[in-house]
């Protein structure tokens, strides 16, 4: 049971699974089979982003421990920056680093369920998941504690049972080679592979969730590192059980390009009865994506509004010390992603701001090191400087090839940035604490 006010580690831990767990990992392996069709390569694009992530996660275990502060990248980033670059990043978070997830994340469960009964209109779905989620997040701790606990716990035995059931139940195994071959390189060195790790990096994202509550956690300096550190390790090791389970049961001519993946492989593992049932069970596996997102994502909002007065209603909290309009505000930021756009075009787009707004603020550990030095009493980054290093490689190249295959994809990262900046200068001019 939540503490009063509080969040507890059971529960950041949670958040942090649930917000990994959802759209990425059971929609992206369609985009990626489109150009790449090798076992070991797929394989390798989701180890190495689950390096990424662990290496992420450490990084920001070390910043939440120094800074500690709800918030996220809104809060690394002012103080080791600037309150300009906090904002604009408080910015992407609300917009593009949650809003348009959750409505992913609320398209893929419409999908999937729409795939069981063909009448329902995926669209209006996920619309009702959202605002339901949203009703149930904006009354108290112990409400929103006690749903995303019993919703996380359900998502990781679901994927237990699924992966063990679809492997002795399926048929006949799909021969796909996990070593490696000499035509593999090109694979490795080329734009597609690159791209692919956007996809698998958006499924990953979610691993820096609890950052966003850390004034809401029991002795936070403590928490964050472990909660963050032990919540990533473990969606690394669902995603390759997983992805290796959909390879393993269904022909990737029936994968390519396709968004419900895990139905598919359901109804190759278990034929078309056991697939319905498994694709009822998966698309109720989303509600705890979307329902972490609207927990996490509203506390940066909150944190705007505490700083800014041209804001500050959103700093608000009711009675029990949750922000509701703030967590309302997200919701229908969600809910315009979800009736205005396409699901590849948010994946994207959504993919490379999120990845450069991580990028700045692993950055900045070097310099909060440089300006305070190494003493800490707090947790510290183990075989520093590599994990930074490793996480900021791999950014940076992806982010340099996904520049030059969809541009249009960067063009409007670079103006939600853009935009954030214009709306620092007004709220900083009229209204900055």
């Amino acid at each position: 049971m939540a503490i009063k006010g509080k969040f507890t580690e059971r529960t950041a831990m949670a958040i942090v699974i649930a917000n990994m767990i959802g759209t990425g990992i059971f929609t992206s392996l369609g985009f990626q089979l489109a150009d790449i069709r090798s076992g070991f390569v797929i394989m390798s694009l989701w180890v190495l982003g689950g390096v990424m992530s662990l290496c992420g996660a450490l990084c920001y275990a070390e910043l939440g421990s120094r800074l500690p502060r709800s918030g996220g990248e809104y809060n690394f980033l002012s103080q080791i920056y600037h309150p300009g670059a906090g904002f604009v990043s408080g910015w992407i978070s609300a917009t593009v680093g949650f809003a348009a997830p959750t409505a992913l994340a609320a398209m893929t469960f419409g999908t999937y369920l729409s795939s069981v009964f063909p009448t329902l209109d995926p669209l209006w779905l996920a619309t009702v998941l959202i605002v339901s989620m949203t009703a149930v997040h904006s009354t108290t701790h112990k409400n929103s504690g006690g749903l995303q606990n019993f919703f996380t716990s359900g998502k990781i035995l679901l994927i237990i049972v699924f992966s063990i059931a679809a492997l002795i139940a399926a048929p006949e195994f799909q021969d796909v080679s996990y070593i490696p071959k000499a035509s593999d390189l090109e694979l490795f060195t080329g734009g597609a592979f690159a791209v692919s790790l956007i996809f698998v990096g958006y499924a990953y994202t979610g691993w820096n969730a609890a950052t966003y509550l850390t004034g809401e956690l029991d002795d936070p300096q403590k928490s964050l590192p472990r909660v963050l550190i032990i919540g990533t390790a473990a969606v690394m090791i669902c995603y390759l059980l997983l992805n290796y389970v959909f390879l393993t049961t269904a022909p990737m001519d029936a994968m390519a390009g396709k968004l419900e993946i895990g139905y598919i492989s359901a109804q190759y593992a278990f034929g078309d009865i056991g697939g319905t049932i498994m694709g009822l069970a998966l698309s109720l596996l989303l509600i705890s994506t979307v329902s972490a997102m609207l927990v996490a994502a509203p506390r940066v909002l909150q944190m705007l509004g505490e700083d800014y007065t041209l804001i500050e209603k959103l700093g608000k909290v009711n009675s029990h010390g949750i922000p509701a309009l703030a967590i309302w505000l997200q919701s229908i930021l969600a809910l315009v992603f979800l009736w205005t756009a396409t699901f590849e075009s948010i994946l994207l787009f959504s993919g490379a701001t999120m990845a450069i707004n991580s990028l700045v603020v692993i950055i900045g550990i070097f310099i909060l090191r440089r300006k305070s030095g190494s003493e800490h009493s707090g947790f510290k980054i183990p075989l520093y400087p590599l994990p930074p290093v490793i996480f900021i490689t791999i950014t940076v190249v992806t982010l340099v090839y996904l520049t030059i295959q969809n541009t249009q994809e960067i063009a409007f990262s670079v103006a939600i940035i853009t935009s954030g900046l214009l709306l620092y200068a007004v709220a900083n001019k009229f209204s900055a604490k």
